[in-house]
């Protein structure tokens, strides 16, 4: 529980750069300290180049898509299946409001990223990161980043 608060906070705090903006560092320590680095085969690396390539690791990115639903947050999860946005129709695997995964604290948008890559497809389920990411040399996402 106090981890969690820490979190909270310390994601509240790193969060600067015009407002909406976290550095890349500033996240890559974030998703280390929620167990994200090898969560369900997937780098540190992979998780940065995912926040980038979706939302240029922009926390309160919004994006409509032509089938009316929309992309939210960091990573940009969608409305059809993921949250629920009160616009469109929902399936809500996350169970959690959309406007949630907009938080400076990052908490609802790590779980739900972590129960979207534990199903089928992983990460293949971002086309950006199949298209931008998959099969290429990431660890210079973590260049100048110290986690401890």
């Amino acid at each position: 529980m106090l981890k969690a608060l820490f979190i909270c906070v310390a994601s509240c705090l790193l969060v600067v750069n015009d407002g909406n903006i976290i550095h890349r560092c500033s996240l890559a320590k974030i998703l280390y300290e929620e167990d994200m680095d090898g969560f369900e085969g997937y780098s540190l690396p992979d998780w940065l180049c995912l926040a980038f390539v979706e939302s240029n690791f922009n926390i309160s990115k919004v994006n409509e898509n032509v089938d009316g639903s929309f992309d939210y947050g960091i990573f940009q999860i969608n409305s059809r299946y993921w949250c629920n946005d009160y616009q469109s129709h929902s399936e809500n695997f996350c169970r959690v409001d959309c406007q949630e995964l907009l938080s400076p604290n990052l908490i609802s948008t790590i779980h739900c990223a972590k129960k979207i890559v534990s199903g089928p497809g992983g990460m293949k389920n971002w086309v950006e990161w199949k298209l931008h990411c998959l099969g290429r040399p990431l660890s210079y996402w973590m260049t100048g980043c110290h986690l401890g």
